[in-house]
């Protein structure tokens, strides 16, 4: 038997605002203190009334225009209700039947609707014991439903990752989906039979397997002409694979009915209109393999990285400033020796004491030849630890690249003498070993040395004895 997955995604992602969805309580998702922003109106208490943040609205709004969906002209609020401990007025606000957003569309894959609403609260679980922190209530939350268009774990994965990329060149959300920002849900059957749902998927790597679990689960029950439950269904990532929640809710069992307490939105009011959106992750792509011609690896490694991008332009326009333009140089250091250097040291982009304008100096010093590449490593590691300017430790450590011959041939002698083996090794056609003569007058000279004159001074004096 022939079967096809179909799949579809909702996606919740808490939205960076500063304040909640219908109340001024402050929207902090590293507070680490329970119930400390909470309020008498995201706590549900009789009599309260809510107000609806402008500031989430255009996020979802934003967010739409970028997936090129259609923005709605007038938009409702519904009460979605339901009782479970982390929902403290025994109903959530939602939107059920008018959408901020409908259609649009990313990485092929369809979007149905994206709406707004607001989150629960956070349930704790300490050995027989369970407690609710009501930090989380009430904070914008974002839904995203795609249409059932995708076809297998890697793709659905494929959808999520880029998604999270618009959402943080959006800068409406960092979507992490360690924290919780952002979670995913699946809806998957075979052949459109029964569906199952797949809950709470707090990584990529979860939504890839969890849907290639799901479908070898249900391929075989089928085989065995088993019926397939419509259900809700958790992951367990270390054992691999989905086990049974509960039956499956639908629409009419959470009883939606239009929020009394808050008016219609009219889109088309002045305040919510979207301005000009900034550069969007495909229109980087496009630009940078416009502008520098780089490799499809080389593209993807910045632009999933929007601050290590950020940084790698601005290098660039200073290494043009000194008069030399080498954004291969800039990709190469950037990419392996200080993002290697960053990690070694525990920095953030924030803790960086290496401006930009710093970096595209050094590339630009190591383009024109002025230090070696060996001498570049030294100084950005410095750079790093003290935030000089590398002119200032080039300076200081008398780093300059030279290639006076008077000077390079003597510590070569001094070298060669010291190794004679290497000397005979190369004589004999072992390439490494003139390598390894080289690692050792840059050893000596801490780099400074022009590594192509050094080279050919080497061999003549290797074949000269």
């Amino acid at each position: 038997m022939n079967l096809i997955p179909t799949i579809g995604l909702e996606i919740h992602v808490e939205l960076k605002t500063r304040t909640k969805m219908f109340c001024g309580c402050l929207n902090d998702p590293d507070e680490k203190h329970p119930d400390i922003n909470v309020c008498p109106v995201c706590l549900g208490h009789p009599g309260t009334l809510p107000a609806i943040n402008e500031e989430a609205v255009k996020n979802v709004l934003k967010t739409g225009k970028a997936l090129n969906g259609k923005i709605a002209t007038r938009s409702c609020f519904d009460r979605k209700n339901y009782f479970y401990p982390d929902l403290p007025k025994g109903y959530q606000i939602s939107q059920y039947k008018n959408p901020l957003v409908e259609g649009g569309g990313l990485n092929g894959v369809r979007i149905r609707r994206i709406h707004l609403e607001e989150d629960v609260g956070r349930l704790i679980h300490h050995g027989e014991e369970s407690f609710v922190d009501f930090n989380r209530a009430g904070i914008p939350l974002m839904e995203l439903v795609t249409e059932p268009d995708i076809t297998s774990g890697k793709d659905a994965r494929d959808f999520c990752e880029e998604l999270q990329l618009v959402l943080r060149y959006l800068d409406v959300s960092d979507a992490d989906m360690e924290k919780g920002q952002m979670r995913c849900e699946v809806n998957i059957s075979l052949n459109m039979g029964t569906k199952a749902e797949i809950k709470n998927l707090n990584s990529f790597r979860a939504v890839e397997k969890s849907i290639d679990y799901e479908i070898e689960r249900q391929a075989g029950l089928l085989g065995k002409e088993e019926e397939i439950t419509q259900e809700t269904r958790g992951w367990n990532d270390e054992k691999g694979k989905t086990f049974s929640q509960r039956k499956k809710e639908e629409a009419h069992d959470y009883r939606y009915f239009p929020e009394p307490d808050l008016p219609p939105l009219e889109i088309s009011n002045l305040k919510f209109q979207i301005s000009n959106l900034p550069e969007l992750p495909r229109q980087k792509r496009e630009r940078f393999k416009k502008e520098f011609n780089f490799k499809n690896e080389q593209i993807e490694i910045l632009v999933r990285d929007k601050n290590l991008s950020d940084f790698f332009e601005n290098a660039v326009s200073e290494s043009k400033a000194e008069g030399f333009f080498s954004p291969e140089i800039i990709f190469n250091y950037l990419s392996s020796d200080l993002t290697g250097l960053m990690n070694e040291k525990y920095l953030n982009w924030n803790d960086l004491r290496v401006t930009p304008h710093a970096f595209g100096e050094l590339a630009a010093m190591v383009a024109k030849k002025e230090i070696s590449s060996r001498a570049a490593k030294d100084v950005l590691r410095i750079m790093v630890e003290t935030g000089k300017e590398p002119n200032v430790i080039v300076k200081e450590g008398e780093l300059e690249q030279t290639s006076n011959k008077g000077f390079i041939e003597k510590i070569a002698k001094k070298i060669i003498e010291t190794n004679p083996k290497a000397a005979d090794d190369y004589k004999k056609g072992k390439e490494e070993s003139l390598q390894f003569l080289i690692g050792q007058v840059m050893r000596e000279t801490k780099g400074k040395i022009n590594p192509e004159t050094l080279k050919e001074i080497l061999k003549n004096l290797i074949f000269l004895n």
